[in-house]
């Protein structure tokens, strides 16, 4: 089961904007959503992957970022990448209930998918 009692904690969600030189990003995440996704960044194989993220995540997140496309996409990847850590640290708040370290393994097609994580906070 989840380590959380859904009952007696805040909704764990937070909208982030970030504004560069080079991009505008807009990250509206909700932690125990259902998976809902809506998503466009400019970037087919990013919005894909968001979607991935959100599927499989069981997260609800919504996206919009524009950028300076015509020099190169890097910078919108790397901003919504940016804007979207800001949203989950601000979602998960004092990470109440959440254990320090996980892990998760599957495959996918001819693809071995491994992800490990540390929530620890520190520098």
């Amino acid at each position: 089961g989840s380590p959380l009692d859904a009952s007696d904690s805040a909704p764990r969600t937070a909208t982030v904007h970030r504004k560069t030189n080079e991009t505008q990003v807009t990250v509206t995440l909700n932690v125990d959503g259902t998976g809902v996704c809506d998503v466009d960044t400019g970037v087919p194989f990013l919005d894909h992957m968001l979607h991935q993220l959100s599927s499989h995540g069981l997260f609800d997140l919504h996206v919009r970022a524009t950028g300076d496309y015509h020099i190169d996409d890097h910078h919108t990847n790397e901003d919504v990448g940016i804007t979207l850590g800001m949203a989950l640290a601000k979602a998960l708040g004092d990470k109440r209930g959440i254990r320090r370290f996980g892990h998760f393994v599957a495959p996918l097609d001819e693809a071995l998918i491994q992800v490990v994580l540390d929530f620890s906070g520190r520098d």
